[in-house]
């Protein structure tokens, strides 16, 4: 399907150009995402030939109320009600059984859904004024670093996919995807949303780990073993061997802790754990625009639940590519 001119659209063209079938990247609290009708098939399946996306990886569809989320769904449970009061909008998305509407491409033929109403004004006006949910994946190629910008995403479709321009993205890494498709409830990906906090909306322990797939099927997004990877080969290593090991020239170094001598080389990173989510994707795109040799991110040590979800993204951006 031929595309709209790439300049910034306004909320209503970008809506007629996914009620037409097309695609419009947007803005939300966690990355951009690349919209699409959720019950368009040819237009979800448009998404997956932009990213690159394999077929057995799901997506996430985007709603602007729990009363449109109920329409994604073939059931909606008490236990998904609880949490999406408790926190929709916001960066956590709720496993369901899929409605008959959705397509198999975005469940990975899979019998549930992931659904999330996005903590982000420009999408939800958005998804208001294409009058049902769009699909929402992260807005780059597959695999790559996820857009936490406009810019990111020009960089990476150039004019193939027209953008609203929301700013920089608050949270900065994705959303928090939970079952409560079967009991007990469990956290498939972490991100903001604490399994802690999931439980006590629930009254209910919450466990975390991914489910056992179907073969060559995937239970939620974001699981893939290599993920937000840069170009450049990329480590993840402790502070103590970072400061101890001699760097390599042309080596890109995020640094944190490890004391370090200061260098063009050396991207500061920020100590707290919400800066540092904020800043690590346009980091990562930092270090690998130099066309390093190597990339090497310092460990971060801290034990809250989001220094787990920013690890977990560090350890993803740096195993091999599949």
């Amino acid at each position: 399907m031929r595309q709209h001119p790439t300049s910034q659209p306004t909320v209503d063209e970008a809506a007629s150009i996914i009620r037409a079938g097309g695609a419009v990247a947007f803005p939300t609290e966690t990355v951009y995402g690349l919209g699409a009708d959720a019950f368009n098939e040819a237009a979800v399946e448009r998404v997956f030939a932009l990213k690159g996306r394999p077929a057995h990886n799901p997506l996430i569809v985007h709603v602007a109320d729990e009363a449109m989320a109920r329409h994604a769904a073939s059931a909606w449970s008490d236990r998904a009600a609880r949490l999406a009061r408790a926190f929709w909008p916001g960066p956590l998305t709720i496993v369901v059984p899929k409605a008959q509407r959705i397509p198999s491409a975005v469940t990975a033929f899979g019998a549930t859904v992931a659904v999330r109403c996005p903590d982000h004004p420009l999408a939800l006006a958005l998804i208001r004024a294409v009058g049902g949910p769009i699909v929402g994946p992260s807005a780059n190629p597959s695999g790559a670093i996820s857009p936490t910008t406009a810019e990111h995403v020009r960089a990476a479709f150039v004019d193939r996919v027209p953008v609203l321009d929301g700013g920089p993205c608050a949270i900065g890494i994705e959303s928090t995807v939970v079952t409560v498709a079967e009991r007990p409830a469990r956290v498939l990906r972490i991100g903001a949303v604490s399994a802690e906090a999931l439980g006590v909306a629930l009254g209910e322990d919450v466990i975390i780990g991914a489910l056992p797939a179907a073969p060559g099927a995937l239970p939620s997004p974001g699981l893939l073993a290599s993920h937000y990877a840069p170009t450049a080969h990329t480590e993840l290593v402790d502070a103590r061997d970072l400061a101890a090991r001699a760097i390599p020239p042309g080596a890109v170094i995020l640094a944190l802790e490890a004391p370090l001598p200061d260098s063009p080389s050396i991207i500061r990173m920020p100590r707290e754990a919400g800066a540092y989510a904020t800043r690590l994707y346009a980091a990562l795109r930092e270090a690998d625009a130099r066309t390093p040799t190597v990339i090497l991110i310092e460990r971060p040590a801290g034990e809250s639940w989001l220094w787990s979800a920013i690890r977990d993204r560090l350890t993803r951006a740096c195993a091999p590519r599949e």
